[in-house]
């Protein structure tokens, strides 16, 4: 057996499908959606999995929820594995196309403002609409995380390639479960920044 790895696989943990199965795979309304976001990223760092961020892949037009991730970082073993990676992944393995958009009218929902990896891993998906449930520091202040160097006109930039930002939806259920993990003392933060306040 070789001792170089030439590949590597994610596997969604099994209790992800279980919280989509009991909130519904239908969901109409964007707060529903958000909802399961909440709940995925709630219990996402309870498990260990990694931080406590969660995306939903859905029809836009119908709710029909096409595809879940959390935050597998330290699950995986890999500092790509965020959550919208993973929610766009799966995606696009279950519908069979990188390009989101010749499925129809596809949705991100995210429980925050993307960091400055997903921003990319967004932006190339062919989602069409981003939900999330904020932006702005209170992430970083509560978690510890660092989000990147993210431009002032991020959602322009999104816009000027078809893809239409909705912002501030359970806003404060999201800050919840960030001072929640922000509170723990036995969570590994994980990111670029090293010195005081956070750990490699």
């Amino acid at each position: 057996m070789s001792s170089h790895p030439t590949s590597f696989g994610v596997s969604l943990p099994a209790w992800v499908d279980d919280e989509v199965r009991s909130a519904g795979t239908v969901l109409p309304e964007v707060e529903e959606r958000m909802r399961l976001a909440h709940r995925l990223a709630a219990r996402n760092h309870r498990e260990g999995c990694g931080g406590p961020f969660a995306a939903v892949v859905a029809d836009a037009d119908t709710g029909r929820i096409h595809a879940a991730g959390v935050n597998l970082v330290l699950a995986s073993g890999l500092s790509a594995m965020h959550a919208e990676v993973v929610a766009l992944s799966v995606a696009q393995a279950r519908l069979g196309s990188w390009d989101l958009s010749s499925v129809g009218t596809v949705e991100l929902v995210v429980n925050w403002r993307p960091c400055v990896m997903c921003y990319g891993a967004v932006m190339w998906s062919g989602v069409q609409l981003l939900t999330i449930a904020g932006e702005g520091d209170e992430v970083e202040r509560l978690t510890g995380f660092d989000e990147g160097p993210m431009r002032d006109d991020w959602q322009d930039q999104f816009a000027r390639r078809g893809i239409t930002v909705r912002t501030d939806i359970l806003r404060e259920q999201a800050l919840a479960v960030f001072a929640d993990y922000g509170s723990r003392d036995d969570v590994t933060v994980y990111n670029a920044r090293r010195g005081a306040g956070s750990a490699a």
